[in-house]
């Protein structure tokens, strides 16, 4: 079982406008919600594999039963911290250049006793879990360190993952974790400096090993993607696809790459796994995670080379 945590769920509101007018009154010609976090769109990517997940996490009364429906049609069940007010609400708006701009919220504040009783539940499901994720920001006033506090609270027995960037990625690299998924963008705001080259990204991941890390699968967004543990070096080529949205690309990577880990699959696997998810995410417009079908199909057309 593929267990994820949920640090801060969000309704992410996706408005398709003729354009974008600043300080003027504009038109929606669509609009899609989606019951979202980073942590949930692994659980269903990982259901849509054919694996068991489950979700825990913070969950808020006014508007998070509609998550809760949401991973039941997925056939994901999920066990919630629950809190007073709202989930936060993302608003993502394209206009017909294909300009995306992002509005996000903040999250709710979490009370003291609701941060000790999800360590309590990581740890409690975390003990049947093969994997357990950790991915995501943190709710409005939570200190970075709780991040390592969660971390901590896995199960020894359970591989972890975290995906997450910054002050967060640092604490929950000093619990020690299997597999970290930054980014190219997020690594090198992580570590303060532009990366250029394949040195420099090397380099930078080994930064991340040398911190706790055992391995480090680098998104580079089209161009594939990387996945280290310090002694072998693999990459992946993505292919070309119609790119219709990036929403829960690198998600679908982490559910990949979460289930290969869970089936104890070497590291070129791994990384091809990963590649194949997030780029068949990108293919789904108004969708957090992807096909199998397409899945698949990308996943036979990869290979993987030592460099």
């Amino acid at each position: 079982m593929i267990l994820t945590v949920c640090m801060s769920p969000s309704v992410d509101v996706t408005v398709e406008l003729d354009s974008l007018n600043i300080g003027r009154v504009n038109v929606v010609k669509s609009k899609t919600l989606s019951f979202t976090g980073k942590a949930i769109n692994v659980a269903i990517g990982a259901a849509r594999l054919g694996e068991q997940a489950r979700v825990t996490g913070f969950m808020y009364r006014e508007n998070g039963e509609a998550f809760v429906h949401s991973l039941e049609e997925e056939g994901v069940p999920c066990d919630f911290v629950w809190n007073a007010g709202r989930v936060r609400e993302n608003w993502k708006c394209i206009d017909h250049r294909s300009m995306l701009t992002e509005i996000n919220d903040v999250g709710g504040n979490i009370l003291p006793e609701k941060l000790v009783e999800l360590v309590a539940s990581v740890r409690s499901f975390s003990a049947e879990a093969d994997v357990t994720v950790v991915s995501g920001g943190l709710p409005r006033g939570v200190d970075v360190d709780y991040y390592r506090e969660v971390c901590r609270a896995v199960d020894p027995h359970s591989l972890r993952i975290a995906d997450t960037k910054g002050a967060k990625l640092f604490a929950a690299l000093q619990a020690g974790v299997d597999l970290v998924k930054p980014n190219r963008e997020e690594l090198e705001e992580s570590l303060g400096k532009e990366l250029n080259g394949k040195d420099d990204v090397l380099a930078a991941c080994r930064e991340l090993l040398d911190r706790g890390a055992r391995s480090v699968l680098l998104s580079l967004g089209k161009d594939g993607a990387i996945l280290t543990n310090g002694t072998k070096n693999y990459y992946c080529k993505s292919i070309n696809v119609a790119v219709n949205s990036t929403v829960g690309a690198g998600d679908g990577m982490v559910a990949a790459a979460a289930v290969m880990m869970q089936k104890g699959a070497p590291l070129q696997e791994i990384l091809r796994a990963g590649v194949a998810a997030g780029t068949a995410a990108v293919t789904t417009y108004g969708m957090v995670s992807f096909t199998k079908q397409k899945y698949e199909e990308i996943y036979n057309s990869l290979s993987v080379t030592e460099f």
